[in-house]
């Protein structure tokens, strides 16, 4: 699917070999020309830089692009059809991407497959909420959702500005919230969590849910007249939150000993994280949620704490698939 592929170290155009799309362990980023992609060209470019890592810039064309291509090539040798977009992006970045490695990439075929192939071996794929052509009541785009849910690598998708509570202060601006399961979440998501927290200085939050007994009054009365009012259950949550703390600890401490510089912030929460994280998301950098193994259904691939998310976050939102889809 990978159409072309060229590069530059420190802005300075030089072809680069390889047939792939990416570097390995590249931070790669889609873009489309859209504001969406623009906001996430300029996390991504922060990103590599923090990382030292390389930074490839992919365009999937358009379909009427990829199809005029192919008839024209089709009649015989021709020139390729420039790609306004990544020639564009080009010129914009290369004078701010001194000492960066970085690679443009022009791909054809469907968005989410193309850049699904240009992940392969990346560090990390970042993408806008939406692109072009999207709905603009939609807070998430049908693309960036199923990237999310069958990357090989951790996603990042950052909002749109009327969704963003401020990006002012790049990739270190606020902390990182981890929405942690104790007994689902993969290592591979908390390790993200923690590193991103030690690279950028900042504190981690670990949002944990605890189960919530019933209310009495949902509970259907037996057909007994004196057995159609159920008697109040007890009350649990303090020791209900007192279990889910101590999990909660356990399960972070190995993380906590291989990062000592890293302040953990924990929390938890009744029933489902997600509007916690998502309300705490508005003075956050970074929001990190594990995506589920392979299901046939894509919400619940990624789980409905990631899915919900996604879709209301205030910040860039990391998520991190199992070691087995890496």
């Amino acid at each position: 699917m990978n159409k072309s592929d060229s590069g530059s170290e420190s802005g300075s155009g030089n072809p680069r070999a390889g047939g792939g799309a990416g570097a390995r362990g590249a931070v790669v980023v889609g873009v489309d020309g859209s504001e969406h992609s623009l906001l996430a060209l300029e996390w991504a470019l922060g990103t590599a830089r923090s990382l030292d890592a390389p930074l490839t810039v992919a365009h999937v064309r358009a379909e009427a692009l990829q199809l005029g291509s192919a008839r024209i090539a089709s009649l015989g040798p021709a020139p390729e059809l420039p790609d306004t977009v990544v020639d564009a992006l080009a010129a914009e970045v290369g004078p701010r991407a001194e000492g960066l490695e970085v690679r443009y990439a022009s791909l054809d075929g469907s968005v989410v497959d193309a850049l699904v192939e240009a992940a392969e071996g990346a560090r990390l794929l970042v993408v806008g909420s939406r692109g072009r052509g999207g709905f603009a009541s939609l807070l998430l785009g049908s693309n960036s959702r199923a990237l999310a849910a069958a990357a090989p690598c951790p996603v990042v998708v950052v909002p749109h500005e009327a969704r963003a509570a401020s990006l002012e202060g790049g990739t270190a601006a606020g902390r990182v919230l981890l929405g942690l399961e104790t007994d689902e979440t993969a290592d591979e998501v908390v390790e993200f969590a923690f590193e991103a927290a030690q690279r950028r200085g900042v504190p981690l939050e670990v949002v944990t849910a605890y189960p919530v007994p019933p209310s009495p009054a949902l509970l259907i009365g037996a057909p007994a007249p004196a057995l159609q009012v159920p008697p109040p259950l007890p009350d649990e949550t303090p020791e209900l939150v007192a279990s889910t703390t101590r999990r909660q600890e356990e399960r972070l401490r190995p993380f906590a000993e291989r990062h000592p510089g890293v302040e953990v912030v924990p929390a938890v929460t009744p029933a489902d994280p997600a509007g916690r994280l998502v309300e705490d998301s508005r003075e956050a950098g970074l929001v990190v949620v594990g995506r589920h193994r392979r299901h046939r259904i894509e919400t619940l691939l990624m789980g409905s704490v990631a899915h919900a998310v996604l879709h209301h976050a205030h910040c860039p939102v990391a998520v991190v698939p199992p070691a087995s889809r890496r």
